[in-house]
């Protein structure tokens, strides 16, 4: 699809050439420059990085991300080295890395495979054979158990029902089968909710939200979360947000991941790369909406140094 919400665009006039020139010339002999190296990366697109690594590649003989890695340290090299991945293999990336060596990093794994579409996640799965040759799905079932690896399986299979019109019987029938799995029994009947809410289409979904409210007296997050607990419980709310509203389940995460003492930048470098070109200017909104203050106020305060130019760049402008 073509995004359209996002703060990072095409730069123009662009001239690879003239990038990949300035940026030996930052990283060249004693000292960088990392105003140059920042600004350069966090203002041109990813197709447009990629077309400044080949220029860098074909004028220098030298790799543009191993000089990076070399270059640069810290966080704002892991930002700067981030929003080189080519665009398609970024998610496939993450969830690599989720998975790999010792203890699985649930996080990730929830939040790409709840916020993502149906075609994304296809796309994932491809990419992760062709790069990795390895199947995604069978990696994620190695490294996790119960009715949370129930729940990621089936939003690996990319089969949410499309968004063609609404029938309000079968609205009523969900609503009251996660009224009953929920509610109403002792324990809950976690494979009613998995099943309604991996495959339901979006649009349904947020009907049966309403209805449920209805039946129930209680939004269907109060439920999940009284009722299940741990890495499903944080999945099940994570698709529950994402089907009412993507950009304000990723204004929540980066708020949380800046919120209190610490910041989670790992978290922070991903969303903010990954949601420059898709909607980070939807998730802006919503998060000046709900949390009193602006993201670039949030990362102002809470990063420093070129790290934080560069984010404030890629945040692209303050919403008061």
């Amino acid at each position: 699809p073509q995004y359209t919400r996002g703060t990072v665009t095409a730069f123009a006039p662009f001239d690879a050439r003239a990038d990949a020139e300035a940026l030996r010339k930052a990283m060249k002999g004693i000292g960088t420059d990392e105003e140059t190296v920042l600004t350069i990366l966090a203002t041109r697109n990813n197709a447009q990085r990629q077309e400044i690594a080949s220029a860098f590649k074909t004028l220098f003989g030298r790799d543009l991300v191993d000089d990076l890695k070399s270059e640069l340290t810290g966080k704002f090299e892991t930002l700067m080295v981030s929003l080189m991945r080519p665009a398609y293999i970024f998610d496939a990336h993450a969830l690599k890395h989720a998975i790999k060596g010792a203890g699985t990093n649930e996080k990730v794994l929830t939040e790409i495979l709840a916020s993502r579409t149906p075609a994304e996640v296809q796309n994932i799965k491809q990419v992760y054979q062709q790069e990795y040759e390895a199947n995604l799905e069978d990696k994620i079932t190695g490294e996790t158990s119960g009715h949370f690896q129930r729940l990621l399986v089936v939003l690996l299979q990319a089969n949410r029902d499309p968004d063609v019109g609404v029938d309000e019987a079968l609205v009523e029938q969900d609503a009251q089968v996660l009224f009953r799995a929920g509610e109403l029994k002792w324990g809950t009947d976690e494979e009613k909710f998995i099943t309604i809410l991996g495959t339901r289409s979006v649009s349904h979904l947020r009907r049966v939200f309403d209805k449920y409210m209805t039946i129930s007296g209680f939004q269907i997050e109060e439920t999940i979360d009284r009722e299940t607990s741990g890495d499903l419980e944080k999945l099940l709310l994570a698709v529950v947000k994402c089907i009412r509203s993507v950009p304000a389940y990723f204004a929540e995460t980066l708020y949380y991941s800046m919120k209190g003492a610490g910041t989670d930048d790992d978290t922070l470098i991903r969303v903010m790369v990954s949601r420059s070109e898709v909607d980070l200017l939807d998730i802006r909104r919503e998060f000046r909406k709900n949390f009193a203050k602006s993201l670039y106020q949030m990362i102002q305060k809470d990063t420093s140094g070129d790290y934080r130019k560069a984010l404030l760049l890629l945040c692209g402008g303050d919403d008061d």
